[in-house]
């Protein structure tokens, strides 16, 4: 809290006018940073309208998730970065927050697995929380030099490529151990 006065200016025992506690300031940090990331998906999503195929629409929103998280604003990589280390109570009241945002990407994820772009046998939750979580680690990761937003996305999107159905007689693959 020290630190945070020095940077904004402020004496550390004026910070607790705005917020009653450090989890207080905490929880409401990781909102702001799902709802910017969120707002930025929905808005790329509406850029490319109705008419849009699902490989459009799925890289429109990796670009923006990507864009919100590694540039625009501190609030979402803070959110990444610290909320594993925040308390049990500040995750719960952020949880809903974060529901909605997965609600977005499986709503996404269904219509596309509805119009046969995605096999009927995908676990959408699992591939929901796979590509969120690749995003997310970009912030560990990313440099310009090693390639651009629209790049990674691009890549993100060939992955997806891969869930398409199989060819008829194409055999399963075996979810057992080796």
């Amino acid at each position: 809290m020290a630190d945070l006065a020095k940077i904004t200016g402020v004496k550390t025992s004026s910070i607790y006018y705005y917020f009653p506690s450090k989890d207080a300031l905490i929880e409401e940090t990781f909102r702001i940073g799902i709802e910017l990331v969120h707002s930025k998906v929905q808005e790329a999503l509406e850029s490319v309208g109705p008419g849009a195929t699902h490989r459009e629409r799925f890289n429109v929103a990796f670009a923006a998730h990507l864009s919100a998280l590694l540039g625009e604003n501190d609030y979402s990589s803070a959110n990444i970065k610290n909320y594993s280390h925040a308390s049990v109570e500040v995750r719960k009241k952020n949880r809903e927050v974060r529901a909605k945002y997965g609600r977005l990407w499986m709503s996404l994820l269904k219509d596309a697995q509805a119009d046969g772009a995605i096999g009927d046998d995908v676990n959408l939750s699992m591939v929901r929380m796979l590509l969120i979580g690749a995003m997310n680690w970009a912030t560990e990761w990313y440099s310009p030099k090693g390639g651009t937003i629209p790049e990674i996305a691009e890549c993100l999107c060939r992955m997806l490529d891969g869930l398409a159905p199989r060819p008829a007689g194409a055999a399963a693959v075996s979810h057992q151990p080796a």
